[in-house]
């Protein structure tokens, strides 16, 4: 079954509840477009659930509490049999959406279907889907221009797409954001070139940040859970020699921008996130899981108080 239409099936259930998850669907027209916190209520379980329609359906989301000496809050887990589908060919955020004054950062499987991102000749799973399914990290709803364009790229109608959209500075943007703790480690594996074929399955945990009063605010507080908070475990199949050498590569803590709320690195690049490091997007700590020979590599450190400045604890 194509990435799209297990979404799709995620966003029927949704849909069917969408008054008691606080979600909408404004609007007449062609392509549906559900707000699930611009200026829709939302919630936390409208963010688990937007969650793993950005996995596909590939992966389960589910709150629990953490560490509290990182994070004395809520935090969200993530685990997948399908990292590489899941994560990659999915939840990565990896297409800027720019219409006339109006951007957004699109992940969800519609990504699989326009298929013109890099890591796609690396992974492969494009599709030619009957409908798309794609998730806006954005302030605003976007206007049908944008949703028609996107729609063609997509290679489907206008009224075949389906967007759903939340914005940093929301409760379901903060929570789709802190399952990105997979996601990230896999995108950092592979522009480290590693094999990603060995990665069998994934879990991981992030503290779930608290909703900014901005969604400028609310892009630092949801990164900086993931930089400085964030723990995936891989379970992989290779030689214990290469595992150690990527994974001393693997946390946040390789880059040199490492050590700063994220807010003040993203104005340091102008607020443009494709000017960041892409070393720095990365778990905080990542453990390697060899399934081959039972051995544990872990790698980095958390760091509560970049977290607590952060947070505006």
């Amino acid at each position: 079954m194509h990435l799209n239409d297990r979404a799709q099936r995620l966003v029927n259930n949704l849909l069917a509840d969408a008054a008691a998850l606080g979600v909408a669907l404004p609007g007449d027209d062609p392509t549906p477009v559900i707000d699930c916190g611009v200026h829709a209520v939302g919630g936390l379980e409208a963010g688990r659930q937007l969650a793993e329609i950005c996995l596909a359906g590939l992966g389960r989301v589910e709150f629990g509490a953490g560490l509290a000496d990182v994070w004395q809050g809520p935090w969200v887990s993530v685990q997948t049999d399908h990292p590489v589908a899941a994560c990659l060919a999915s939840q990565y955020a990896g297409w800027a959406i720019g219409g006339k004054d109006y951007f957004a950062m699109g992940s969800g499987p519609m990504r699989a279907a326009y298929g013109k991102e890099e890591l796609f000749g690396n992974i492969g799973l494009r599709e030619t889907p009957s409908a798309a399914v794609g998730i806006l990290e954005a302030s605003a709803l976007p206007p049908q221009e944008v949703a028609t364009e996107i729609a063609t790229k997509c290679g489907v109608n206008a009224e075949a797409l389906t967007l759903l959209v939340a914005p940093t500075n929301s409760l379901a943007g903060c929570v789709q954001i802190a399952a990105r703790s997979v996601e990230t480690a896999m995108h950092k594996l592979h522009e480290l070139k590693f094999d990603l074929t060995r990665v069998v399955s994934g879990w991981g945990t992030a503290p779930l940040p608290p909703v900014a009063k901005n969604a400028l605010a609310g892009i630092g507080r949801t990164n900086d859970a993931i930089l400085y908070g964030a723990h995936a475990v891989l379970y992989v199949r290779d030689d214990d020699d290469t595992l150690a050498k990527v994974g001393a590569e693997l946390p946040s803590s390789s880059s040199a921008d490492h050590g700063r709320p994220f807010a003040e690195i993203f104005k340091a690049y102008n607020h443009d996130f494709y000017k960041v490091d892409k070393l720095l997007f990365s778990p905080a700590v990542v453990t390697l899981n060899n399934l081959d020979t039972g051995r544990v590599h872990r790698f980095g450190r958390f760091e509560p108080a970049v977290l607590k400045q952060s947070f505006g604890v």
